[in-house]
Protein backbone atom coordinates (compact mmCIF):
# COMPACT_ATOMS: atom_id res chain seq x y z
CA UNK A 1 0.00 0.00 0.00
CA UNK A 2 1.22 3.39 -0.99
CA UNK A 3 1.04 6.59 0.72
CA UNK A 4 1.28 10.05 -1.24
CA UNK A 5 2.32 13.44 0.54
CA UNK A 6 1.75 16.04 -1.48
CA UNK A 7 2.38 18.91 0.84
CA UNK A 8 4.02 17.89 3.71
CA UNK A 9 3.81 21.68 5.18
CA UNK A 10 0.27 21.42 5.19
CA UNK A 11 0.31 17.80 7.00
CA UNK A 12 2.18 18.75 9.96
CA UNK A 13 0.39 22.10 10.03
CA UNK A 14 -2.59 20.37 10.62
CA UNK A 15 -1.28 18.00 13.12
CA UNK A 16 0.10 20.96 15.21
CA UNK A 17 -3.50 22.11 15.15
CA UNK A 18 -5.12 19.00 15.87
CA UNK A 19 -2.89 18.19 18.37
CA UNK A 20 -2.98 21.54 20.29
CA UNK A 21 -7.02 21.59 20.35
CA UNK A 22 -6.62 17.39 22.07
CA UNK A 23 -4.28 19.08 24.45
CA UNK A 24 -6.96 21.97 25.35
CA UNK A 25 -10.07 19.62 25.79
CA UNK A 26 -8.33 17.05 27.81
CA UNK A 27 -6.93 19.72 30.49
CA UNK A 28 -10.13 21.50 30.93
CA UNK A 29 -12.07 18.08 31.01
CA UNK A 30 -14.34 18.63 28.25
CA UNK A 31 -12.70 16.83 25.04
CA UNK A 32 -15.01 16.73 22.46
CA UNK A 33 -14.39 13.74 19.54
CA UNK A 34 -16.53 15.80 17.21
CA UNK A 35 -14.03 18.39 16.81
CA UNK A 36 -11.69 16.13 15.63
CA UNK A 37 -14.89 14.68 12.92
CA UNK A 38 -14.99 18.19 11.71
CA UNK A 39 -11.58 18.89 11.32
CA UNK A 40 -11.02 15.33 9.19
CA UNK A 41 -13.43 16.54 7.02
CA UNK A 42 -16.59 14.89 8.95
CA UNK A 43 -19.76 16.48 9.12
CA UNK A 44 -21.65 17.29 12.72
CA UNK A 45 -25.37 15.39 13.01
CA UNK A 46 -27.71 16.20 15.60
CA UNK A 47 -29.00 13.35 17.89
CA UNK A 48 -31.90 11.72 15.58
CA UNK A 49 -32.48 8.49 18.23
CA UNK A 50 -30.88 6.92 21.44
CA UNK A 51 -29.69 3.61 21.46
CA UNK A 52 -31.05 2.19 24.39
CA UNK A 53 -32.60 -0.97 25.34
CA UNK A 54 -34.94 0.48 27.32
CA UNK A 55 -38.68 0.70 25.52
CA UNK A 56 -38.66 4.35 26.01
CA UNK A 57 -39.54 7.35 23.85
CA UNK A 58 -39.78 11.12 23.17
CA UNK A 59 -42.94 12.65 22.03
CA UNK A 60 -42.44 15.88 20.89
CA UNK A 61 -44.01 19.10 19.55
CA UNK A 62 -42.63 22.12 17.22
CA UNK A 63 -44.51 24.89 18.10
CA UNK A 64 -44.24 27.75 15.86
CA UNK A 65 -47.60 29.45 14.69
CA UNK A 66 -51.28 29.37 16.29
CA UNK A 67 -51.80 27.57 19.12
CA UNK A 68 -55.65 26.58 18.59
CA UNK A 69 -55.21 23.10 19.14
CA UNK A 70 -52.83 23.53 22.27
CA UNK A 71 -54.84 22.97 25.21
CA UNK A 72 -56.18 20.10 23.77
CA UNK A 73 -53.01 18.53 23.08
CA UNK A 74 -52.29 19.35 26.97
CA UNK A 75 -55.07 17.72 28.19
CA UNK A 76 -54.65 14.54 26.34
CA UNK A 77 -51.07 14.64 27.52
CA UNK A 78 -52.58 15.00 31.32
CA UNK A 79 -55.10 12.31 30.62
CA UNK A 80 -52.41 9.95 29.75
CA UNK A 81 -49.63 10.97 32.51
CA UNK A 82 -47.43 11.84 29.45
CA UNK A 83 -44.61 14.48 29.69
CA UNK A 84 -43.67 15.31 26.58
CA UNK A 85 -41.39 18.07 24.91
CA UNK A 86 -42.17 21.32 22.98
CA UNK A 87 -39.43 22.79 20.80
CA UNK A 88 -40.99 26.34 20.45
CA UNK A 89 -40.04 29.59 19.06
CA UNK A 90 -38.83 32.84 20.78
CA UNK A 91 -41.39 34.68 19.05
CA UNK A 92 -44.55 31.77 19.91
CA UNK A 93 -43.27 32.33 23.54
CA UNK A 94 -43.61 35.95 23.62
CA UNK A 95 -47.16 35.55 21.87
CA UNK A 96 -48.39 32.64 24.08
CA UNK A 97 -46.49 33.03 27.42
CA UNK A 98 -49.61 31.86 29.53
CA UNK A 99 -48.96 28.37 27.69
CA UNK A 100 -45.34 28.44 28.28
CA UNK A 101 -46.18 29.19 31.92
CA UNK A 102 -48.23 26.03 31.61
CA UNK A 103 -46.09 23.42 29.74
CA UNK A 104 -43.52 23.96 32.80
CA UNK A 105 -46.13 23.52 35.34
CA UNK A 106 -47.68 20.25 34.10
CA UNK A 107 -44.18 18.98 33.83
CA UNK A 108 -42.69 19.09 30.15
CA UNK A 109 -39.96 19.91 28.22
CA UNK A 110 -40.14 23.83 26.93
CA UNK A 111 -36.92 23.84 24.42
CA UNK A 112 -35.35 26.06 21.58
CA UNK A 113 -36.95 26.15 17.88
CA UNK A 114 -34.89 29.38 17.34
CA UNK A 115 -36.35 32.91 18.07
CA UNK A 116 -37.65 33.71 14.48
CA UNK A 117 -37.98 30.51 12.18
CA UNK A 118 -35.44 31.39 9.81
CA UNK A 119 -33.76 28.99 7.26
CA UNK A 120 -30.93 29.09 9.51
CA UNK A 121 -28.18 26.59 7.72
CA UNK A 122 -28.02 29.87 5.60
CA UNK A 123 -26.97 32.16 8.51
CA UNK A 124 -23.24 32.53 9.61
CA UNK A 125 -21.98 30.82 12.79
CA UNK A 126 -22.59 34.33 14.45
CA UNK A 127 -25.76 34.87 12.78
CA UNK A 128 -27.41 31.23 13.73
CA UNK A 129 -25.44 31.83 17.17
CA UNK A 130 -27.52 35.01 17.96
CA UNK A 131 -31.08 33.61 16.77
CA UNK A 132 -30.74 30.33 19.26
CA UNK A 133 -29.17 32.87 21.71
CA UNK A 134 -32.00 35.07 21.42
CA UNK A 135 -34.50 32.59 21.71
CA UNK A 136 -33.35 30.84 24.80
CA UNK A 137 -32.95 33.66 26.51
CA UNK A 138 -36.75 34.64 25.65
CA UNK A 139 -37.76 30.93 26.27
CA UNK A 140 -36.54 30.69 29.91
CA UNK A 141 -37.43 34.20 31.34
CA UNK A 142 -41.05 33.58 30.67
CA UNK A 143 -40.74 29.66 31.48
CA UNK A 144 -38.26 30.39 34.40
CA UNK A 145 -36.31 27.52 33.77
CA UNK A 146 -33.03 26.42 31.90
CA UNK A 147 -32.95 24.92 28.83
CA UNK A 148 -30.44 22.77 27.05
CA UNK A 149 -32.04 21.54 23.86
CA UNK A 150 -32.36 23.20 20.62
CA UNK A 151 -33.86 21.96 17.31
CA UNK A 152 -33.34 24.31 14.21
CA UNK A 153 -36.13 25.29 11.99
CA UNK A 154 -37.20 23.10 9.21
CA UNK A 155 -34.86 20.45 10.37
CA UNK A 156 -32.07 22.33 8.54
CA UNK A 157 -28.43 22.04 10.27
CA UNK A 158 -25.09 22.88 9.09
CA UNK A 159 -21.81 22.61 11.40
CA UNK A 160 -22.06 26.19 12.15
CA UNK A 161 -25.45 25.80 13.70
CA UNK A 162 -24.26 22.35 15.73
CA UNK A 163 -21.15 24.50 16.77
CA UNK A 164 -23.31 27.79 17.48
CA UNK A 165 -25.84 25.49 19.86
CA UNK A 166 -22.70 23.35 21.47
CA UNK A 167 -21.28 26.60 22.36
CA UNK A 168 -24.21 27.92 23.82
CA UNK A 169 -24.67 24.78 25.74
CA UNK A 170 -27.60 23.42 23.71
CA UNK A 171 -27.39 19.71 22.69
CA UNK A 172 -29.30 19.83 18.79
CA UNK A 173 -32.03 17.53 18.76
CA UNK A 174 -33.78 15.94 15.31
CA UNK A 175 -36.20 13.23 15.33
CA UNK A 176 -36.52 9.60 13.35
CA UNK A 177 -40.18 9.39 13.25
CA UNK A 178 -41.83 12.14 11.19
CA UNK A 179 -45.57 11.90 12.10
CA UNK A 180 -46.07 14.42 9.06
CA UNK A 181 -49.24 15.76 10.43
CA UNK A 182 -47.75 19.00 8.85
CA UNK A 183 -48.84 17.54 5.75
CA UNK A 184 -52.56 17.44 7.16
CA UNK A 185 -52.63 13.44 5.58
CA UNK A 186 -55.38 12.91 8.35
CA UNK A 187 -55.35 10.96 12.04
CA UNK A 188 -55.36 7.47 10.77
CA UNK A 189 -52.39 8.38 8.52
CA UNK A 190 -50.78 9.70 11.40
CA UNK A 191 -51.15 7.32 14.00
CA UNK A 192 -49.91 4.50 11.12
CA UNK A 193 -47.02 6.28 10.66
CA UNK A 194 -45.82 6.82 14.10
CA UNK A 195 -46.63 3.76 15.26
CA UNK A 196 -44.71 1.04 12.34
CA UNK A 197 -41.75 3.31 12.76
CA UNK A 198 -41.68 3.86 16.24
CA UNK A 199 -38.31 1.77 18.12
CA UNK A 200 -36.74 2.21 21.35
CA UNK A 201 -34.76 5.35 21.93
CA UNK A 202 -36.98 7.13 19.15
CA UNK A 203 -37.69 10.71 18.88
CA UNK A 204 -41.07 11.37 17.70
CA UNK A 205 -41.90 14.82 15.91
CA UNK A 206 -45.61 15.88 15.69
CA UNK A 207 -46.73 19.51 15.39
CA UNK A 208 -49.40 21.34 17.17
CA UNK A 209 -51.13 24.18 14.61
CA UNK A 210 -52.42 21.45 12.64
CA UNK A 211 -55.74 20.10 11.59
CA UNK A 212 -55.16 16.48 12.72
CA UNK A 213 -52.35 16.08 15.67
CA UNK A 214 -54.78 16.65 18.67
CA UNK A 215 -57.17 14.15 17.01
CA UNK A 216 -55.11 11.77 16.54
CA UNK A 217 -52.69 12.32 19.28
CA UNK A 218 -54.74 10.04 21.85
CA UNK A 219 -54.82 7.13 19.56
CA UNK A 220 -50.51 7.18 19.04
CA UNK A 221 -50.24 7.22 22.87
CA UNK A 222 -52.56 4.33 23.10
CA UNK A 223 -50.98 2.05 20.60
CA UNK A 224 -47.52 2.98 21.63
CA UNK A 225 -48.30 2.04 25.36
CA UNK A 226 -49.71 -1.26 24.41
CA UNK A 227 -46.47 -1.80 22.62
CA UNK A 228 -45.20 -1.49 25.35
CA UNK A 229 -43.13 1.99 25.32
CA UNK A 230 -43.16 4.16 28.22
CA UNK A 231 -43.18 7.92 27.28
CA UNK A 232 -39.94 10.26 28.78
CA UNK A 233 -38.71 13.78 27.62
CA UNK A 234 -36.34 14.31 25.54
CA UNK A 235 -33.86 15.56 28.87
CA UNK A 236 -34.50 12.61 30.35
CA UNK A 237 -33.91 10.17 27.31
CA UNK A 238 -30.35 11.92 25.76
CA UNK A 239 -26.84 11.20 27.35
CA UNK A 240 -24.89 14.07 28.46
CA UNK A 241 -21.69 12.76 28.86
CA UNK A 242 -18.77 10.18 27.93
CA UNK A 243 -21.25 9.68 24.59
CA UNK A 244 -20.74 9.11 20.87
CA UNK A 245 -23.03 10.21 18.29
CA UNK A 246 -22.78 7.86 15.23
CA UNK A 247 -23.10 9.36 11.19
CA UNK A 248 -26.76 8.36 11.57
CA UNK A 249 -27.91 10.56 14.24
CA UNK A 250 -27.39 7.76 17.09
CA UNK A 251 -26.74 8.62 20.28
CA UNK A 252 -24.95 5.78 22.35
CA UNK A 253 -22.57 5.45 25.13
CA UNK A 254 -19.11 4.99 24.80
Amino acid sequence: MKIFVTDKRKIFHYIGILFLICTTFFVAGKFDYSIIETIAGGKLVPIYNVDTAEPKIALTFDSAWGAEDIDSILATLQEEDVKATFFVLGQWAEKYPEVIKKMVQEGHDVANHSYSHPHIAALSYDEAKSEILKANETIEKISGKKNDLFRAPYGEYTDNVIMAANDLGLFTIQWDVDSLDWKNIGREAIVKRIVDRTKNGSIILMHNGTEDTAIALPDVIKKLKEKGFSFVKVSELIYREDYKIESTGKQSKN
